[in-house]
């Protein structure tokens, strides 16, 4: 008497399985549940198969609505995942590889300085940058920024939208990076803490974008009035995880349009969004100008989702389940941070002589700066040392001072002293381990070091 032929059993492959549980309705012998455990690869919870009691009706891979979710397995047949190009060539709408179109410089005719505040000059800067995309929500001292850019972008063809929220703005910025677009936004404290996730994601992403921080007092609500209270979130609290962005701290107006134009160059060359930190007076504070004599047409990006066929097969992710994988990818963004520590900028005031350094940025720089030509006055050696960029931190610079410093003295406009952390923690991670003695100036609550008291402190630390 023939043998019967034993019909063929399922077969799962669960990195196609979506966990529908199609399959697991129709069986009627109860040969398929649902696994305990998430699939690290895909997110979703598979089924799990116990053929025992299995007939090989093949009423669950008819239930299966992905091809090679479940299968017919011939006795002793073995199955791996294949790449769909191997198995069925390549897709017919497949588009070539995409190019690089890069940002080009278009001359631009001198014109006559122009008299105004810090926020229209950073606004102007990322104007002349190439940004035409702008996403916001009004807070001060940072509104004016945004109201320029409504009046300006859509003469200019580019998009003004003010955001129902910092959240929203963060991934509104998000999405047009992913397009290999420049976004920019002006914000202060409590509107910047509200973007760190979006930041993240855009870290993680590696898409470009510009935040303009206009610091004001904290916590809380705190006031409208200038502080720098943004210092170590802007370096050490960039969302969760391995985020880093290089900040960028000016002290004038022209620096804000300079700095700003900086910002978008940064933000691309290395797919990374970019803080400018400003101060609440530096952004209200009228000064004069200098336009650059070009101004950036942008370019389109191989990288990019920007919605033609040219690019159709990038994408745009942060996540990345399998822990290997994550792990390989924060090495990757660790390797990018240690390249981005060439663009660490400093200015040096007098500093070839110095015994007495001070360090400070922004607007309390400026008062520093005066102390040091009172101090001079007075027969006592100061310099001034300005960090540009706070992450990454001119350490090379700064170490190339400290054989004639005896004092350095950090003026700053925040309470816990958050640049003398900065100066501290990356000194110290450079190998960097004996520092002159290390004393501070700080105002905060809205207000700013005066140029007499950095004096009058100097003379006192030196028993004058």
């Amino acid at each position: 008497m023939p043998s019967v032929e034993e019909k063929p059993k399922p077969f799962l492959v669960p990195e196609y399985c979506k966990g529908c549980g199609r399959c697991v309705n129709v069986c009627t012998k109860g040969c398929i549940a649902f696994a305990d455990e998430i699939n690290p690869l895909t997110g979703i919870v598979p089924i799990v198969l116990d053929l025992e009691k299995c007939t090989g009706c093949g009423l669950c891979i008819d239930a299966c609505p992905e091809p090679y979710g479940l299968r017919a397995m011939e006795q002793g047949e073995t199955y791996e995942l294949q790449d769909p190009a191997r198995l069925f060539g390549v897709r017919p709408d497949a588009a070539p590889a995409p190019v690089d179109i890069p940002a080009r410089k278009v001359p631009l005719p001198k014109t006559q300085p122009l008299i105004i505040k810090g926020n229209y000059a950073a606004a102007v800067g990322a104007l002349l940058a190439g940004c035409r995309h702008f996403y916001g929500y009004p807070i001060t001292p940072s509104t004016e920024g945004a109201e320029l850019m409504a009046k300006l972008l859509p003469k200019l063809n580019g998009v003004f939208l003010q955001a129902v929220s910092e959240v929203a703005t963060v991934n509104h910025m998000y999405g047009t990076g992913g397009a290999g677009i420049g976004s920019l936004t002006f914000t202060s404290g409590p509107g910047f803490s509200l973007m760190l996730e979006g930041i993240s994601y855009m870290v993680g992403s590696e898409v470009p974008g510009v935040f303009v921080n206009v610091m004001r007092g904290g916590p809380g609500l705190g006031n409208i009035a200038p502080e720098q209270s943004d210092v170590k979130l802007a370096c050490r609290g960039l969302g969760h995880g391995h985020s880093h962005c290089i900040t960028l701290m000016p002290s004038t107006p022209q620096e804000m349009l300079d700095y700003a134009i900086l910002a978008f160059e940064l933000s691309f060359k290395y797919r990374n969004p970019v803080v400018l930190l400003a101060d609440g007076y530096l952004g209200q504070m009228t000064g004069k100008v200098q336009l650059p004599d070009y101004m950036v047409k942008p370019g389109i990006p191989g990288w990019a989702v920007y919605g033609d066929q040219g690019h159709r097969g990038n994408l745009i992710s942060s996540i990345h389940l399998q822990e290997t994988d994550l792990e390989k990818f924060n090495a990757h963004l660790e390797a990018k941070y240690q390249s981005m520590k060439v663009e660490a900028r400093a200015e040096s005031y007098l500093t070839e002589d110095a015994e007495v350094l001070l360090v400070a940025c922004n607007t309390p720089a400026r008062a520093a700066k005066g102390a040091v030509k009172s101090l001079r006055d007075q027969g006592i050696q100061a310099g001034l040392f300005r960090p540009i960029t706070m992450w990454p931190f001119p350490v090379r610079q700064l170490e190339a001072l400290l054989p004639r410093i005896r004092r350095i003295v950090v003026v700053e406009a925040n309470a816990g002293g958050q640049i003398m952390d900065e100066l501290r923690l990356n000194m110290s991670q450079a190998g960097v381990e004996k520092l002159p003695p290390l004393t501070y100036v700080r105002r905060f609550g809205g207000m700013l070091p005066q140029q007499t008291e950095i004096v009058d402190h100097v003379n006192s630390i030196l028993g004058k």
